[in-house]
């Protein structure tokens, strides 16, 4: 076994993931289903499949490391100016924490089969939608009604273990992976200011995260890392940056899948205002468990979070998230894709069936799909708070991680005091994160420490 899952299944994973990254694998699916359990042919079909070239045909370029990915990019701004009080600084670092927490918090209990990939008869945006009505709460402008009666008509059922997220109990912003994570990068930069690549962020979740905490991408990773450096005690492996390929890889199909992109924003809100230096934290985090468009994942995101802090204009934040990444790679085509969708859809239900019927494809938490949607919701909504964060989580897949990323980026453009009561209240400015000193703890400690982090590498930054 390997991590969570059986070695079959993530052969079965790594089939689609080659042909993905654009791989002839032709005849290996009926190979692994051949194979059974037996671990000996699954291994070798591995081995195989890992050595599989790249088509000649194949027509994006998707390099893993930061000065072949800036090498590929558009043009862009890089570092933005600003004209902030320390009370509006203040002001957007709450804004930021609060909105990520609120838009988490509304997909949390949505974060289950039925509304991330569908049903027989219904795609994962029809069952949220169908909840909704059986509720008579829709369309979506309060948390997560607790009970519906689509729970009789559809057979659905929210996830079991968000309960404290929904309208009727939420008090406070449960335990969560993505605000975890947040806490995680927080705590990095507090550590190690500047001075951090993916070795650090191994060591970091090995000495604060249990190993039930971390899933696909960050589960396969999480392991190798222990094996890759069992025998180093505490130093750092002279040979590190060769170990690096293999804890990011090894059979770890899920290395574009959205783990990474959930872990920008700690990072980010260090960076306000300074996407360049966003994307470069977020391709240090993210290569240390995923690869191509699950590292540009993270990198649009965290440049997107930067320039939110003092870019309003929701057009041109998603635009500097795209300067980022490599222009021709399969993620910056499916958001301009998406761009255009959320440019011409009437309404918010034209909108997510839109997503959805583009993007299906993709394993309902893939990096792609999701990132798509949360484009698309930041400019459906033009500044609207409370249709941003509804519309992503309207649109299925990782509902909590959508949320909690356009909540994230709406917070840090508008600022706590321009965020709807309603939203805000029911948390009581706590949060539950499962990590030592912050469980719990207050959302405006994290904003003030992210603040004191922000002016740290600033002024670090500058000097």
């Amino acid at each position: 076994m390997a991590g969570w899952t059986l070695l079959d299944s993530l052969m079965e994973k790594e089939v689609i993931q080659r042909r993905e990254e654009g791989c002839d694998v032709e005849g290996y699916a009926a190979r692994v289903a051949a194979a059974g359990s037996d671990q000996g042919q699954l291994m070798a079909i591995y081995e195989e499949l890992s050595a599989l070239p790249i088509r000649a045909d194949y027509p994006y370029e998707e390099p893993s490391e930061l000065a072949e990915i800036r090498a590929l990019r558009p043009e862009g701004p890089r570092q933005l100016a600003d004209g902030l009080s320390e009370a509006q600084w203040r002001d957007k670092f709450y804004g930021a924490w609060l909105g990520r927490c609120a838009g988490c918090a509304l997909g949390k209990p949505l974060e289950a089969p039925a509304y991330m990939g569908g049903t027989a008869d219904a795609s994962g945006w029809r069952n949220v939608k169908s909840w909704y009505e059986g509720a008579d709460a829709w369309p979506i402008a309060d948390y997560v009604p607790q009970e519906s009666r689509a729970s009789q008509t559809h057979g659905l059922a929210l996830a079991t273990a968000s309960s404290k997220s929904t309208r009727e109990q939420i008090r406070f912003m449960e335990t969560d992976d993505d605000i975890r994570y947040t806490v995680l990068g927080l705590i990095l930069l507090e550590e190690k200011g500047l001075d951090f690549d993916s070795y650090d962020v191994g060591k970091l979740w090995h000495s604060h995260l249990t190993y039930r905490q971390v899933c696909t991408a960050e589960t396969q990773a999480y392991l190798n890392f222990a094996h890759a450096t069992s025998h180093q005690r505490a130093e750092r492996p002279a040979d590190w940056a060769e170990r690096q390929q293999w804890v990011r890889t090894h059979l770890n199909p899920y290395r574009e899948w959205i783990g990474a992109q959930i872990r920008a924003d700690g990072l980010a809100y260090g960076a306000a205002g300074n996407p360049e230096l966003a994307a470069d934290l977020a391709w240090r985090d993210a290569s240390f468990s995923h690869v191509k468009n699950g590292i540009y994942g993270e990198m649009f995101v965290a440049a997107m979070i930067a320039a939110a802090f003092v870019e309003s204009d929701p057009e041109r934040i998603v635009e500097i998230g795209l300067s980022e990444i490599p222009r021709n790679c399969r993620l910056a085509h499916d958001i301009r894709q998406a761009l255009d969708i959320a440019r011409s859809a009437s309404d918010q239900v034209e909108l997510v069936d839109r997503i959805w019927e583009a993007f299906k494809h993709y394993n309902p938490v893939h990096t792609n799909n999701n990132a798509a949607l949360v484009a698309a919701s930041l400019i459906f909504a033009r500044g609207d708070f409370e249709l941003a964060i509804a519309t992503s989580v309207l649109g299925g897949w990782d509902t909590d991680c959508n949320g909690a990323t356009v909540g994230s980026i709406m917070g840090a453009m508008l600022g706590a005091e321009r965020l709807p009561a309603k939203w805000i209240e029911p948390l009581q400015d706590t949060l539950y994160a499962e990590v030592t000193d912050f469980h719990p703890i207050a959302i405006s400690a994290c904003a003030d420490r992210s603040h004191a982090v922000f002016r740290k590498l600033r002024t670090a930054a500058r000097g």
